[in-house]
């Protein structure tokens, strides 16, 4: 059994090491090569997914593959605007990330109350059977190792009830985007690793992991096989990016 790490097969045993060391490199500039990459509409998706989500007072709320905190702001701003309109405790956010650095680059732009951040694996996390209102995985699931064990663990934490969503790179379904698509991906993102990142390398695989991922469909067949229910999608920028969703019961 093999495991994808771009366009590789490695040893499952090797992808998390892999994995990890693009995040080191990549950690201070993260959020600034998200902006310049999707000229800023990759603002626009979180605020959506936060708006979908709709985070609530007193909620545990769970941001996995959380990284700088992006999510998670988005989330305590939402929740405390609800708790002044109606009252109650504040929501608690964590942020649960495999890469320490990432985790370190979230907590140098400032703290919150609401939020706690954690090193641990999408695959087994630090947190107890039923504890979390909601999880949420924004632009991180493509990189674990097991993508199956990775959303029967979301169920796990998830109480009856309990929300699901995934923000991920998918496939546009127009085959003149899909080409357009293709040809900024390789030619243009990884250039741009070089010049501002410093690091074509991590953003070749960043363009590779995106095409390796499953299409829309086969991915709600993924979330519904782990025990979810009412899967499905939303498509953002013609399927540029995709709002996956389901529910646990």
């Amino acid at each position: 059994m093999s495991a994808t790490f771009g366009f590789q097969d490695v040893d499952p045993r090797e992808k998390p090491g892999l994995v990890r060391g693009v995040f080191d490199r990549v950690a201070s500039r993260y959020d600034l090569m998200n902006d310049v990459m999707s000229a800023g509409v990759h603002r626009l998706w979180k605020d959506a997914t936060a708006a979908r989500l709709n985070p609530q007072p007193g909620e545990t709320i769970i941001d996995c593959a959380g990284g700088t905190g992006d999510m998670a702001r988005r989330f305590a701003d939402l929740a405390q605007r609800a708790r002044q309109r109606r009252g109650g405790k504040d929501a608690r956010i964590l942020v649960v990330d495999y890469n320490a650095e990432m985790i370190s680059a979230g907590r140098s732009r400032g703290l919150s109350p609401e939020i706690a951040w954690s090193v641990g694996d999408a695959q087994g996390l630090p947190l107890p059977d039923a504890c979390a209102d909601a999880y949420v995985i924004s632009f991180g699931i493509r990189n674990v190792t097991d993508i199956p064990a990775a959303l029967r663990e979301a169920r796990r934490v998830l109480k009856p009830g309990g929300r699901f969503l995934c923000l991920e790179f998918s496939r546009p379904p127009a085959p003149a985007l899909a080409r357009l698509y293709d040809a900024y991906s390789f030619r243009v993102i990884p250039f741009m690793g070089e010049q501002i990142a410093r690091d074509r390398e991590s953003y070749q695989y960043l363009v590779e992991s995106i095409r390796r991922f499953p299409d829309q469909k086969t991915f709600q067949a993924l979330i519904e096989a782990a025990g979810f229910r009412r899967a499905g999608y939303t498509n953002f920028t013609g399927g540029v990016a995709a709002l996956h969703h389901g529910w646990a019961v």
